[in-house]
């Protein structure tokens, strides 16, 4: 412990010209009399640690003199990659790690963690779009990261319905979605998507699994994501659109489906556009087409183009 401790003490000092007894004992989570002692330690062996005095004094390295300290842990050297992720680092577990990954910055990488980049690419992707919700950290995913780190397989109860379902996995992948944590994972013969919240139990199994390595986590969230979001629009609205509501459409509902049915649309006497647009359901069209006002006119379903007639019309008598 103390020997990790003085590493990252002469590796703090490395990164900057001079540092105080407090700012020391703040990052490394110590007393400023430890401090005082570690860099009395260091120099005895040889580190040139040099201690200014006064009230704006602190401690240095003199000499120009730079550490030969150059290995970076596996574990460190792919949490540095998400190290601009520090809630998922967090949620992870992997703060510690990817803290000491970022002192070692500057050193060259072993030949051997040259690979790091391209492992966590292959394991982790951040889907940023928010979706209007409060993200919670699952209970379970500590243990879910363990075993995607590690290609362990898993024997996991999953809660669906009212009831629990067992299976064994193999985990490819994490997703952070807007605040919700997906795994990408095989189960069998085929890839599926899993919510970590709707883990209710995860047991890490025998040795690693061989991975896929034809298995793309970016492109397989985005396909099945992709077909997610077009499994919700089960209804279809008939529009007329302006030049203007055309620009607008993709804006204020799916951006797929918008453009599939401006491609499709069919231009009328008028100039306007007729297409078919497929939406979740009339409440939700509702909400959606209302942002396009004058620009759109709904057609159909003629309950939907009531249900407008009657907005307008509460809309003129407010602002009459």
């Amino acid at each position: 412990m103390r020997a990790a401790r003085l590493i990252k003490l002469v590796l703090l000092l490395q990164s900057r010209p001079s540092m105080t007894a407090a700012e020391l004992a703040a990052e490394l989570e110590v007393s400023e009399r430890t401090i005082t002692r570690d860099a009395l330690a260091l120099s005895e062996a040889g580190v040139p640690v040099y201690a200014d005095r006064g009230r704006a004094g602190g401690y240095r390295l003199v000499g120009g003199y730079r550490t030969r300290l150059t290995g970076l842990a596996r574990g460190e050297a792919e949490a540095l990659f998400l190290s601009g992720l520090p809630g998922a680092l967090r949620d992870m577990g992997l703060a510690d790690a990817a803290s000491a990954a970022r002192l070692k910055v500057s050193a060259a990488l072993l030949p051997s963690l040259r690979d790091a980049p391209e492992a966590v690419g292959r394991r982790f992707h951040l889907d940023a779009p928010a979706w209007f919700q409060e993200p919670r950290t699952p209970e379970l995913l500590a243990p879910v990261a363990e075993a995607v780190w590690g290609d362990r397989p898993v024997r996991a109860r999953y809660r669906r319905g009212d009831g629990e379902v067992e299976r064994e996995l193999q985990p490819y992948g994490l997703v952070l979605k807007a605040g919700v944590w997906y795994l990408c994972a095989r189960a069998g013969d085929a890839f599926r998507t899993y919510r970590v919240d709707r883990f209710a139990g995860v047991e890490l199994l025998g040795e690693p699994f061989e991975r896929d390595p034809d298995f793309d986590l970016a492109a397989f969230w985005s396909e099945r994501s992709a077909e997610f979001a077009r499994s919700l629009l089960r209804a279809e609205v008939v529009l007329r659109l302006t030049e203007a509501g055309a620009r607008q459409l993709p804006y204020v509902t799916d951006r797929a489906a918008a453009g599939e049915a401006l491609a499709a649309g069919v231009a009328e006497a008028d100039g306007r556009l007729r297409v078919v647009l497929p939406v979740e359901d009339e409440e939700v069209a509702f909400g959606q087409l209302l942002g396009l006002g004058p620009e759109a006119e709904v057609v159909a379903p003629d309950g939907l183009r009531e249900r407008f007639a009657a907005a307008a019309r509460a809309m003129a008598e407010r602002y009459r």
